[in-house]
């Protein structure tokens, strides 16, 4: 399968893609028979990727990371590069080529320490492939001195390093990163062609990828866990039953109090499944003496306050990811209910909910519906800024019944 498979709706995207690894296979190519660089080239040693969330800018990265370590001996036929089934492809697709750095984070930010290790990394040669590739998922994350650390990496980069970073805008980004990276901006993929890539990759029916694609507008990554996962399923019904309880004061605190549970046990969830592992992983990494109780040697306790420090990031990390999510799914709720004020004839994310979007939206206006989304915006921007949750979700609520 080419590694290009899995990038839904962005056929140009794929197509610049494609050609800059091309000639950054003829460039390695020349360098091994100590031939002149081809002129002219597409490649370059740092790659900006942009486009909202789910669609896909990851998976753009991770393609052409593949496609630049591909190795299928029909390259010298002609064939493209990124067969995705030679060594140098699938390694990189599964996360195991030796240079091939993905890095994605479950804390808040991304820091100057880590930022370092990455740069000593970009330093070195490729030990197996034909590129050292360094893959940064959540660039937008960079605290500003990490970023500063990137900076100078990306001014002046090792001969064979390339550097593929990842970001929702070029705003999200320090302008002077941006201004060294060649930029790609990915759009949206359409309901279609999500519903497609479920069925074909992961095995959907039909109805089901459908109706989880069409939820979800375009979002990948939200479709097809939509689509797999019950639990999820569950909770975004609950989300969109949120319009129909603001009636009064006590219907908005504890539909604002409901919210932020549900995103705690969701973060709980994610906690049980990954930290009691990593803890055990790293306490027989530290040498956990056996038949005592599992007593740590002397001089480890720090390690593992460092390990639940992080833990614990990780779970305000995931808890704001689930809320973000479910201020998504209320967005798409009076974006239908909007679409049938004006008569507009737009496909509805929620169809399902028909009789209750037809409801809300007899109840009132337009401008009272924009005011009730520009509510959900100032919510979003307002978690973003580190207001308590409940009280950032609380005046939501409250706007969303006096809207």
């Amino acid at each position: 399968m080419p590694v290009w498979d899995d990038l839904v709706g962005q056929e140009r995207v794929t197509a610049q893609l494609a050609a800059a690894a091309r000639d950054a296979d003829a460039l390695v190519t020349a360098a091994e028979a100590g031939d002149p660089a081809p002129p002219a080239s597409k490649m370059t040693h740092a790659w900006l990727f942009t486009g909202p969330p789910g669609s896909g800018r990851a998976t753009a990265a991770r393609a052409f990371a593949a496609a630049l370590q591909c190795t299928s001996p029909d390259r010298a036929l002609g064939a493209e590069p990124g067969c995705g089934f030679c060594d140098g492809c699938h390694t990189t697709l599964v996360g195991t080529h030796a240079d091939v750095e993905i890095v994605r984070t479950d804390l808040l930010s991304i820091g100057v320490k880590e930022t370092r290790d990455l740069v000593r990394r970009a330093q070195l040669s490729p030990a197996v492939g034909r590129w050292q590739v360094i893959v940064l998922e959540d660039a937008d994350r960079l605290t500003e001195g990490a970023g500063n650390v990137l900076l100078k990496a990306v001014e002046e980069p090792a001969p064979r390093t390339v550097w593929l970073l990842c970001a929702p805008s070029l705003e999200d980004v320090l302008p002077t990163i941006r201004s060294r990276c060649r930029h790609l901006t990915l759009s949206t993929p359409s309901v279609q062609a999500v519903a497609d890539v479920l069925m074909r990759r992961d095995g959907i029916e039909p109805d089901v990828a459908a109706a989880a694609a069409r939820a979800t507008q375009g979002h990948i990554g939200r479709a097809r866990r939509l689509a797999t996962d019950e639990r999820a399923r569950e909770r975004r019904r609950a989300v969109l039953r949120l319009p129909m309880r603001v009636d009064d004061v006590g219907g908005c605190l504890k539909a604002a109090q409901e919210l932020i549970d549900a995103a705690s046990e969701d973060a709980k969830q994610v906690a049980e499944e990954i930290d009691a592992k990593e803890t055990e992983e790293l306490r027989a990494a530290l040498g956990a003496a056996a038949g005592t109780g599992g007593r740590m040697p002397r001089g480890t306790a720090g390690v593992m306050k460092e390990l639940e420090d992080r833990q614990k990031r990780r779970r305000t990390r995931t808890q704001r990811d689930s809320l973000d999510s479910a201020l998504v799914e209320l967005t798409g709720f009076y974006r239908d209910v909007l679409a049938l004020q004006l008569g507009s004839g737009v496909a509805l994310a929620n169809v399902e909910l028909r009789e209750d979007l037809d409801r809300v939206a007899r109840a009132g206006g337009p401008e009272r519906t924009l005011r009730r989304i520009e509510a959900i915006i100032a919510c979003r921007d307002a978690l973003d800024r580190n207001v308590a949750p409940l009280l950032a979700v609380e005046a939501m609520t409250m706007a969303l019944r006096a809207g």
